[in-house]
């Protein structure tokens, strides 16, 4: 989704008389999980700029269901790419990251220096592992070779391109989904996992996509004023959030669902708060633009029409 989002914004400019030569692959035709095949692809293109937004990424769920692949997958695709680029001489990376870095009491907003200063929340700590090592890969070959290679740390996305699977996808997808079949099919209730008490950040996958290539052109003295060697890292977020039943309410509203929303406190809730400081990209000169409405309304037509590559 976000890897997509970057790509428009990259071909807008091109389109409009920039000079950017897109190299790209598609899942299918490079496994970033082969360290051989990486390296055949980066030797071959030669980039000068590499931007990591592939991950292997999913909800709850998916979390506590595949914690194997999850670390695996995520610890290879990083390492890969990120050695590969080197060894092929890019001096410029940027690596997208999460949120679930953090530990799970962590005082909020969440601000880059809590990094590694407590337990990871259990539901995702494979995951967030995997992450970490993006941002420690970045910095360690920083400071031993002297590259410029960065790494953002973004909130909940959503947006136009995201996994709506019933079972896999993002808390928000999958409201959407729920509540606009049950909205179709006349269902009377919508039970939502877990209190509904807790509070989650949503970033529109445009503002990351912008946040990103801002980071990624910032001069090098700018990023370096406002960050450290070992703690690079960089949250890119709205500064803002909302229970997970507001959010139910809201999908509930765009999708025109009327009935009764109820809570299965038998499911985990995960964290229950989880806010990005962002005052160190505001104080860089970058805040988002989409507020959770319109973005809310802007994804669900998306789904509507592409909804024929979702069915079960």
């Amino acid at each position: 989704m976000v890897g997509s989002a970057i790509l428009r914004r990259l071909q807008a400019r091109k389109d409009a008389g920039e000079v950017i030569e897109l190299i790209t692959r598609t899942h299918s035709e490079l496994d970033l999980t082969s360290q051989a095949a990486v390296r055949d692809f980066m030797q071959a293109e030669q980039p000068d700029v590499v931007i990591l937004a592939a991950a292997k990424v999913g909800g709850i769920m998916a979390n506590n269901t595949y914690p194997a692949e999850f670390i695996y997958e995520n610890l290879m695709i990083e390492c890969n790419v990120i050695h590969q680029a080197f060894a092929a001489g890019v001096k410029t990376l940027l690596q997208l990251g999460s949120s679930c870095i953090y530990p799970k009491a962590v005082p909020q907003p969440m601000k880059e220096d809590a990094l590694l200063t407590g337990t990871l929340e259990p539901t995702n700590e494979p995951y967030a592992v995997a992450k970490i090592a993006g941002i420690k890969l970045c910095e360690s070959y920083n400071r031993q070779y002297g590259v410029d290679y960065r790494s953002v740390m973004p909130t909940n996305l959503y947006g136009p391109g995201d996994n709506f699977h019933p079972e896999n996808s993002h808390v928000l997808p999958a409201l959407i989904r729920r509540f606009h079949e049950a909205a179709q099919n006349g269902t009377e209730e919508v039970v939502i996992w877990g209190s509904g008490k807790p509070m989650r950040e949503f970033l529109h996958v445009d503002d990351m996509a912008e946040a990103s290539l801002f980071v990624l052109e910032l001069d090098k003295p700018t990023y370096e004023a406002n960050t450290e060697p070992m703690l690079s890292h960089i949250n890119v977020g709205t500064g803002t959030d909302v229970s997970i039943m507001e959010l139910a309410q809201m999908v509930a509203r765009v999708t025109g669902f009327a009935g009764k929303i109820s809570n299965d406190p038998t499911k985990p809730d995960g964290t229950m708060k989880k806010l990005m400081d962002v005052s160190r990209l505001a104080d860089m000169g970058w805040r988002a633009r989409v507020d959770l409405e319109t973005g809310l309304a802007e994804t669900y037509q998306w789904f509507l029409d592409n909804q024929d590559h979702f069915r079960r």
